[in-house]
């Protein structure tokens, strides 16, 4: 029965398609797991009861029952069991945020990420642990505590999808949803082993949302042990919703397209790498090496890599991205601290984006627009060359678990709590579709990960090279955590 939570999620939904599996046995088998494993790692909160889980897997086994032949085909997640990021809203199941503050908040509502899961079959079992407020790329909180790295308990499993990374890692779920600001799908996916892609902007809508005109710098996006299973749930997540401007219009399915080969390159892809950007970013020994490990399995793939430089000051970008952050955070935050005594409760790192972004004039969000406006139009220059751009997908190898944050990386002071995941705002800022994909391992046996940066909108092309680069990275998706 625990071997059906080790399948792939289009194996475990085909199993189900053939009766060679039903729904209750699936369910079992993830709650066997979840028992199991979920206590060291504490990556699934808020988890329902399992007999109410069981109940609503025999509905769907029932519902199974009834289909004849000229039905149409079962979608993605007919009965599997997902678990929804802490930062999304869930219908008669505690959303906290992580905060102190929603200890024991339920919404009413599904957030438009959790109705498609549903409309897709899916069983929602609980939520998947988060930092306070998502802020931080690493998965604590005063709630529920931290989530442990599924391949060394003792050390952090990034964030803010930790908890999903980890979960989906150990197999207590077979496919996950995360979200991106700052690398918060990218991260813990490179320390965890797995694919996570933050789809271009306006992919993956994201509804409620407070200010549906303003800049958008955050994406929900899928998380999965392959591409198949990744293109499978961006076609759940993916597609227009009048109530987000900024949305895209939906597409045919990325999974079919994969599969018939759409899409593909005409000629040799041409990868740019960036590395450190000219030495801009401080790095861990080693990363840049798993880094040239993953990109040879790339030109062994018949890719063509070179190093290249980014050609625009990362000092101008960090300074615009604080200012567009801080100025986003603080409205995030603003409401919650009406209360009096609820600053108390507040991380720190979370009140000083708040208080940052209260000292930002109208000036200086607007020229850190322009900045980023200059950025975009300059990154597009990069792409008349290359086909896509490549960088770590984390600066440090996974810290230990009791630590906020790094507060140095080789010897340079971080000046920030989140300086040390710099790495990743290139994608984030120019909106831009990104892969993080497993390339190896410390001496340690901590994994890392590589983004891989596409064209915009160019979320299919991406997954094509994701997945020629994962037919040649077989030695290093097989290593998997070893579950005590």
């Amino acid at each position: 029965m625990s071997s059906l939570s080790d399948l792939a999620a289009h194996e475990l939904a085909a199993a189900i398609v053939r009766r060679d599996a039903s729904c209750r046995d699936v369910m079992q088998a993830f709650v066997q797991r979840i028992g199991e494993v979920n206590p060291r790692h504490n990556a699934i909160v808020s988890l329902r009861n399992s007999e109410e889980l069981l109940r609503e897997a025999d509905a769907r086994d029932a519902e199974l029952a009834r289909r004849s032949p000229a039905d149409a085909p079962l979608p993605f997640l007919f009965g599997l069991p997902q678990a929804i990021k802490d930062v999304v809203a869930t219908a008669g199941l505690r959303t906290t945020l992580g905060s102190p503050l929603l200890r024991d908040f339920v919404p009413t509502a599904d957030a438009l990420l959790v109705q498609r899961a549903k409309a897709a079959g899916c069983i929602v079992i609980g939520k998947t642990n988060t930092p306070e407020f998502g802020l931080g790329s690493h998965t604590f909180n005063e709630v529920f505590g931290a989530t442990r790295n599924a391949f060394d308990a003792t050390k952090s499993a990034g964030g803010s999808s930790g908890g999903a990374a980890v979960a989906l890692a150990t197999r207590m779920l077979p496919v996950a949803d995360g979200s991106d600001t700052m690398g918060s799908l990218r991260n813990p996916a490179g320390w965890n082993n797995i694919f996570a892609l933050r789809p271009s902007a306006g992919r993956v809508p994201g509804w409620p949302v407070q200010d549906a005109w303003g800049p958008q710098i955050s994406s929900e996006g899928p998380m999965a042990r392959n591409i198949r299973d990744l293109a499978l749930l961006l076609d759940v997540q993916a597609g227009y919703d009048a109530r987000v401007p900024s949305s895209l219009p939906s597409e045919p399915s990325f999974a079919a397209r994969l599969e018939a080969g759409e899409g593909g390159a005409t000629r040799r892809p041409r990868i740019g790498w960036l590395g450190d950007l000219g030495g801009h970013l401080a790095m861990e020994p080693g990363i840049l090496d798993v880094c040239a490990q993953g990109l040879a399995r790339l030109e062994g793939s018949g890719c063509a890599v070179e190093s290249i430089a980014l050609g625009f000051a990362p000092a101008r970008i960090w300074d615009a991205w604080l200012t567009t952050r801080q100025s986003l955070m603080r409205a995030r935050i603003a409401p919650y601290l009406q209360k009096p005594g609820n600053r108390e409760l507040v991380k720190p790192e979370a009140l000083w984006e708040h208080d940052q972004g209260a000292l930002l004039s109208a000036a200086q969000v607007t020229a850190a627009s322009t900045e980023r406006t200059a950025f975009y139009q300059h990154v597009l220059t990069l792409f008349e060359r290359f086909d896509a751009l490549a960088l770590p997908s984390a600066q440090v190898w996974p810290f230990d678990v009791k630590k906020r944050w790094p507060k140095e990386i080789a010897g340079r002071t971080m000046d920030t709590y989140h300086r040390w995941m710099e790495v990743v705002v290139i994608a984030t800022f120019a909106g831009l579709p990104a892969i993080s994909v497993p390339v190896g391992f410390s001496k340690a046996g901590l994994p890392m990960g590589m983004q891989l940066i596409g064209r915009p909108r160019g979320d299919l092309e991406l997954l094509r090279l994701a997945r020629t680069y994962e037919r040649a990275a077989g030695e290093v998706l097989a290593v998997r955590p070893a579950l005590a």
